[in-house]
């Protein structure tokens, strides 16, 4: 076998979520649990997001065969922001290639917050991840299109096809960040002096912008990440919208890097692959059996939403979703 190629998977995830009844107990405790917790900030550095009921709190568990539990604001819709960054990683990946995307972008933790410069500098390569700002500006750039125009609607296209239905753009959203954006602009300046951009930097800002904005629900979130958790395939849909091998790139980098310089203390916790958006939205991904969603607006100092990171902390063991949990060996 040639070393670059990917072998088949002899073995892969195996086991479902507990019964539909089990779940919503547990999806409904979790609720009760943790909807008067009180921590957190809104993402006011964006005006928009800064208009966010702070009481808003919903969760939905999807499997891979569509079934989905919801309670609270589940079907409320709200702007993606960068739970985007995943599925415009898989877009990248199918579009390339899983290694040249690895190659061109880089997939290692920078373990240091979403935008910072520093993290790109450090580097020698100037790569960083496709989950932090600067990696993310980067994959859009990859995205193929010819101008703005064009590669948004690929984005676009691309993404409602992981949710399912057609996604809308915020515009109230994406205007408050487009007059925001200065730090994102930086960014993509010095990703193309280190030549690690692949399109305009002006044009590949304003599409990063416009993916942020996309409305979904955390129902959309949860069916977007059972695609992910069932080898591309859509739950509801059927359709192969990315293949097994993107998946299972993609939720590599969730795993290491999705809730930026928290991404080690939440794998200890949750031991799953995760992403946050700094709109409150954290998606979790359990391979083979499908994905939790949750929606709540107040963060944390590192842009995590306080009752979502309190959810899956919870739901986690459970739900029996817990990557790294084992039971002794029987001897005989």
């Amino acid at each position: 076998m040639n070393s670059s190629s990917t072998p088949t998977a002899r073995f892969v995830s195996t086991g479902t979520l507990p019964g539909p009844e089990e779940i919503r107990s547990l999806v409904e405790a979790a609720y009760e649990n943790f909807r008067e917790e009180a921590g957190g900030k809104l993402a006011d550095y964006i005006p928009a997001l800064a208009e966010a009921d702070p009481s808003a709190f919903g969760i939905c568990v999807a499997n891979t065969r569509g079934h989905a539990f919801m309670v609270g604001e589940a079907a409320e819709i709200f702007s993606i922001q960068s739970v985007s960054k995943p599925f415009v990683f898989a877009l990248v990946c199918e579009a390339l290639g899983a290694a040249e995307a690895a190659t061109r972008l880089g997939v290692d933790a920078t373990g240091l917050p979403f935008n910072s410069i520093m993290a790109m500098e450090l580097r020698t390569d100037g790569t960083s991840n496709p989950l932090v700002n600067a990696g993310a500006i980067a994959a859009t750039s990859l995205i193929p299109g010819f101008g703005a125009d064009d590669r948004w609607h690929h984005v676009r296209q691309g993404l409602s096809r992981f949710a399912g239905r057609e996604l809308a753009c915020d515009e109230h959203v994406y205007e408050s960040e487009a007059a925001n954006n200065q730090r994102n602009a930086g960014l993509a300046h010095l990703l193309r002096g280190h030549g690690r951009l692949y399109c305009d930097p002006d044009e590949a800002v304003e599409v990063y912008t416009r993916q942020c904005a996309l409305l979904v629900s955390a129902r959309d979130l949860a069916l977007m990440g059972a695609t992910l958790a069932g080898g591309g395939v859509h739950p509801l849909t059927g359709e192969q919208v990315v293949s097994a091998a993107t998946c299972q790139r993609v939720l590599a980098v969730m795993a290491t890097a999705g809730l930026y310089e928290r991404s080690g203390s939440w794998l200890y916790d949750v031991g799953l692959p995760g992403k946050s958006g700094v709109s409150g939205g954290i998606l979790t991904i359990a391979p083979g059996k499908g994905a939790v969603a949750t929606f709540s607006p107040p963060l944390d100092a590192a842009g995590n939403s306080v009752r979502g990171q309190l959810v899956m902390r919870f739901l986690s063991e459970r739900l029996g979703l817990n990557l790294f949990i084992s039971a002794p060996a029987a001897h005989l």
